[in-house]
């Protein structure tokens, strides 16, 4: 067994041996990468499992919500959607120090940057695409009709986003940064009427966060569910979009890239490609690219905040400080180009 966890390992073993029986093999490793919730590869007998927990101190109100994880692929795996299969949630702090959750450990292949530098030149396109049908089945399920009508608040997305993030950046203990607040303006003067527009918004759906199959484009699962909610389509569209409007450095964008050699799509071919598979949606507009830097640049606020209180998930997450920063930045060269 290798693990470098922040739990005794002895703990989680009684507790798979409690649950399945006694197994010849037992195996633990971390998962290197990811600001969040600590990942693990748990090997026990047979089974192949994924464990999720959250981050031992103390955490933001709603951060981290591995019950919601484990509750909407429960939903989704059912209707055909390419989650991973839910096992067991284990809610409580005992034996692990916080609540967890198993599920099975998918096979495949996954692209950390949006380059698709791994991949085959000929197939990164195609890559693409396939995210695109991905997020568009996602957003054709309807939450009522897998018991997730009540999984949030339906109507006025966008109003309630904006001040939810607005309110931890207001909270945060970092240091100022005006083009985070500018975007936070901006956002509630501009802010699309409400089109009633209900799907189950992923809230982190991007390239780093699926497995694909093994030698097929296409997606073999969605994984990271923590910030899931009802909301609205665009918001997750307008997320994923960001890969075109931040740098490779910046989460592995693709600024600056000569798209047409490296076999890429651009931002309205993968655009077009959703669309395509939900026609009824609205168009994507600079509100929908603006908000999902705005929230994702509040994201690194928390995760720098947490690295200042030494509970951040990921070994170098203090090499990520001024994360924020650059987002909300690119954020703010969003709402300029549109003028």
């Amino acid at each position: 067994m290798t693990a470098r966890a922040d739990f005794d390992p002895d703990l989680l073993e009684g507790f798979l041996a409690k649950h399945f029986g006694a197994a010849d093999r037992w195996e633990l490793q971390r998962i290197a990468g990811g600001q969040s919730n600590p990942t693990y590869f748990v090997t026990y007998g047979p089974e192949r499992m994924v464990l999720r927990k959250q981050p031992d101190g103390p955490i933001l109100r709603g951060a981290h919500a591995v019950d919601r994880e484990f509750r909407v692929m429960s939903a989704l795996h059912p209707a055909g959607v390419p989650v991973p299969r839910p096992i067991l949630y284990h809610d409580g702090p005992e034996p692990l120090g916080t609540p967890f959750y198993l599920m099975e450990r998918v096979e495949g292949r996954v692209f950390p940057d949006g380059a698709l530098a791994g991949a085959d030149h000929a197939e990164r396109r195609a890559l693409w695409m396939a995210l695109a049908d991905a997020m568009a089945a996602m957003h054709a399920v309807r939450p009522d009709e897998v018991g997730l009508a009540d999984y949030g608040k339906p109507g006025n997305y966008f109003e309630r986003q904006i001040a939810r993030w607005s309110r931890q950046w207001q909270e945060s203990r970092s240091d100022p940064i005006p083009e985070l607040d500018r975007l936070a303006a901006w956002l509630t003067a501009n802010q699309p009427e409400d089109d009633d527009r209900i799907s189950l918004a992923h809230g982190d759906y991007r390239m780093g966060n699926v497995i694909f199959h093994p030698t097929e484009p296409r997606v073999a699962a969605i994984l990271d569910w923590e910030l899931s909610t009802l909301g609205h389509p665009l918001a997750d569209l307008g997320f994923c979009c960001m890969a075109w409007h931040t740098s490779p450095e910046e989460y592995g964008g693709l600024l600056g890239l000569d798209l047409a050699a490296l076999g890429l799509p651009t931002e309205s071919q993968f655009i077009r490609r959703y669309m395509a598979g939900n026609p009824g949606v609205a168009p994507l507009t600079t509100f929908h690219k603006a908000f999902a830097l705005f929230r994702f640049s509040v994201i690194w606020v928390g995760i720098a905040d947490r690295v200042r209180a030494g509970t951040a998930a990921a070994a170098d997450a203090g090499t990520h400080g001024a994360m924020a920063k650059r987002l909300a930045i690119r954020g703010t060269d969003v709402i300029d180009g549109a003028r």
